[in-house]
């Protein structure tokens, strides 16, 4: 490092990265320029500032500390080469991290916070897709999207809708091989499975009275929704999918409902983070953002 405040900014990127490979990348420098930087300060400081593992980095007692006093020393220094008023720069400025489901967060999340990110300089949107319900402690996420109950005391949660589940199938598929009356007639006929990624098995389909039903022999496996309803579309089998991918096929015609009457009650759709107080502006700005987005 070329001098004590490139490390520190070096070193504050790192400290808001999931790993130093992610914070190269938002710097445009090599990992080994930050791990390099990190290590010079290290060394000087006589105090690790990373636990390293085999699942990332995360900061030590020590490591919190500084990155606190660097945020704000390099914001100081900043702020002197820049005319104009940075107040709302550094108060937004950083990088907020999100969780959300494909459905949402493929087009529906990028597309409502556009205008945020756009007026707030420096507030940067890290957006993780997964089917998961992510450990946001573990994973330093700062909000997550989830359909389903969220009971971690951990999280605040607000609800901000509801998502049905349908099962369907194209016109095609049900003249050439009929529907399904009931839930146990689905073994007899070709259907989809979404996998869950973690576990390598499909997902269960969700029924009323708290029934589940799990493809014993899909004619179509992806792990990705979008593909899957693509399949459904195609008539390569039925499946079950959620509200906002199966609701315009059903109005356009292009998927038929079977089972109604053997539907879930819809899942209720949240949004929440952390308890950890106090809450940056930049992530109450983006939590308070999405839940008017999704309502």
């Amino acid at each position: 490092m070329s001098n004590r405040l490139d490390a520190l900014r070096v070193f504050c990127a790192a400290a808001d990265a999931v790993n130093f490979r992610d914070a190269a990348v938002r710097l445009s420098v090599s990992p080994q320029v930050v791990t390099r930087a990190v290590r010079e300060l290290e060394e000087e400081l006589g105090e690790p500032l990373f636990h390293r593992s085999t699942r990332g980095v995360q900061l030590t007692d020590f490591g919190r500390q500084l990155a606190s006093r660097a945020r704000e020393a390099v914001g100081v220094v900043d702020a002197l080469f820049h005319r104009a008023d940075r107040r709302s720069l550094s108060q937004h400025a950083g990088t907020v991290r999100v969780t959300a489901p494909n459905v949402f967060g493929r087009r529906l999340i990028p597309q409502a916070l556009a205008p945020v990110l756009a007026s707030h300089p420096g507030l940067v949107l890290d957006l993780r897709l997964s089917e998961e319900h992510a450990d946001v402690v573990d994973q330093q996420i700062d909000i997550g999207v989830r359909a389903g109950p969220v009971r971690d005391a951990r999280f605040v949660a607000r609800t901000v809708g509801k998502m049905a589940l349908h099962v369907v199938g194209a016109s095609a598929l049900i003249e050439r091989v009929g529907q399904p009356k009931a839930v146990q007639d689905l073994a007899a006929l070709p259907l989809t499975a979404l996998m869950d990624r973690s576990s390598g098995r499909p997902w269960p389909w969700f029924f009323g009275k708290g029934r589940q039903y799990v493809p014993s022999a899909p004619a179509f496996v992806t792990d990705d929704v979008d593909a899957e309803c693509a399949a459904v579309v195609a008539g390569l089998g039925f499946g079950q999918l959620v509200g906002p991918l199966a609701e315009p096929l059903l109005r356009s015609g292009e998927l038929v409902a079977v089972l109604a009457a053997e539907a879930p009650e819809p899942w209720p759709i949240h949004v929440y983070r952390s308890q950890r107080s106090p809450v940056p502006a930049r992530v109450r700005l983006v939590y308070d953002e999405l839940l008017r987005a999704l309502r």
